[in-house]
């Protein structure tokens, strides 16, 4: 019977089967199996890597890059930021300010003063010059410049991050201002780092050499060592401002540490489902949502099949089930297609070779056992002889 036969194996333009595509976990497992004294997924991936652009380290120590120069630390104007300025006992110049859309602050009878991507301290040493040099005081008033609200900043990011695009980071819509705490002055934000970023980015794909992004601001580029933000260390979360660029290199290839949840990580992976193996009768009751269902960031295929109601039931008629893994390689954009026999995952030593780990927006389909499918094809056709039987 044609309903019967052993399906056809997926067909791939990348090389998969032989772990030549975006994971080597990809590959089919060996036949027959096998336990391997060692996994070498990681180590394939490991071999196709080029060397780290900022200096020596494999994800796990080693030699660093070095700080963020000093320009680039602390908590920097951009344009839309609201300040609040004052001298004591002059009613000419303290009142609220914003910065321009130029980058600058224009207080009366000054000349523009350069306020983006300056610190406040910065930005009060030119208030004060200004102020005398335009005869208004005789020596340096006494000035206080204090940050009232942070306006978004809109940053372009690019690079080996799973969505590059330009987006509009920190900021607080109207409607959730929070009034007593802009009243209070001495506003801060973490709402602008680059982490942030790179989270709106969709978060940095396996394949990214975090020890040199590269960030460009006002024509000068300035090497970031992001390493440990992955590692669970200190790194340099610097502050964004409007018009900022942040690339992020590749390494070509599959670096299975960079897998795990951080502040720089995708926040968890969209993955779209689909489960009609028995004996669910449909997605809403295996408590399927209607498109797609989140699992964290590191999640292996196999987590995901349990996770979708794809393994256990009898096993007369449930051990034989597949489930078919659908991706797309982040660098080639070219699709892929892995299949998975769950009761051969189950009994493999050296199971983890073969469990790719999940990125945004993959698929899993769910196939049933040859005995459910043969009991399925008798259900239809005794559907079909009862209704003609009735005509």
């Amino acid at each position: 019977m044609t309903a019967c036969a052993p399906p056809r194996s997926p067909a791939n333009l990348e090389p998969a089967a032989a772990g030549g595509a975006y994971q080597a976990q990809y590959r089919d497992p060996e036949r027959p199996r096998e336990a391997q004294p060692l996994l070498r997924s990681a180590q394939m991936n490991a071999a196709r890597c080029l060397p780290f652009a900022g200096g020596a380290g494999d994800g796990s120590g080693g030699k660093l890059g070095g700080r963020a120069p000093a320009s680039l630390r602390g908590e920097l104007l951009s344009r839309g930021d609201l300040l609040d300025l004052r001298l004591p006992e002059d009613e000419t110049f303290t009142d609220e300010y914003v910065v321009s859309r130029d980058g600058t602050l224009k207080l009366p009878y000054l000349t523009p003063i350069p306020a983006q991507g300056r610190s406040t301290r910065d930005v009060m040493g030119a208030i004060r010059s200004g102020l005398v040099d335009g005869g208004f005081y005789t020596e340096d008033p006494t000035v206080s410049l204090l940050v009232e609200d942070f306006a978004a900043a809109r940053v372009a990011i690019s690079g080996a991050v799973f969505e590059p695009k330009t987006a509009d980071i920190g900021g607080v819509p109207g409607d959730q201002v929070d009034v007593r705490r802009q009243g209070a002055l001495g506003d801060s934000t973490e709402g602008r780092n680059i982490s942030v970023a790179l989270r709106a980015a969709g978060g940095v794909r396996p394949d990214a050499d975090l020890s040199a992004v590269r960030l460009t601001r006002g024509g000068t580029n300035y090497r970031l060592d992001l390493r440990g933000a992955l590692e669970g260390r200190s790194f340099d979360d610097v502050m964004l401002i409007s018009g900022d660029e942040v690339h992020v290199p590749t390494r070509d290839c599959f670096q299975d540490w960079m897998l795990a949840p951080g502040p720089i990580s995708p926040p968890g992976v969209s993955l779209y489902l689909s489960n009609l193996t028995q004996p669910a009768t449909g997605n809403a009751p295996s408590a399927i949502g209607q498109t797609v269902r989140q699992v964290p960031y590191g999640t292996r295929f196999m987590q995901a099949v349990v996770d979708s109601n794809c393994v256990g039931g009898a096993r007369a008629t449930s051990a034989h089930r597949s489930a078919a893994l659908f991706s797309r390689n982040p660098v080639t954009k070219v699709s892929v297609v892995i299949e998975r026999g769950i009761e051969d995952m189950r009994a493999r030593a050296e199971r983890d070779d073969y469990d790719p780990y999940l990125l945004p927006g993959d698929a899993i389909a769910c196939y049933d056992s040859t005995i459910t499918n043969i009991t399925e094809v008798g259900r239809v056709l005794g559907i079909v002889g009862a209704v003609t039987l009735l005509k």
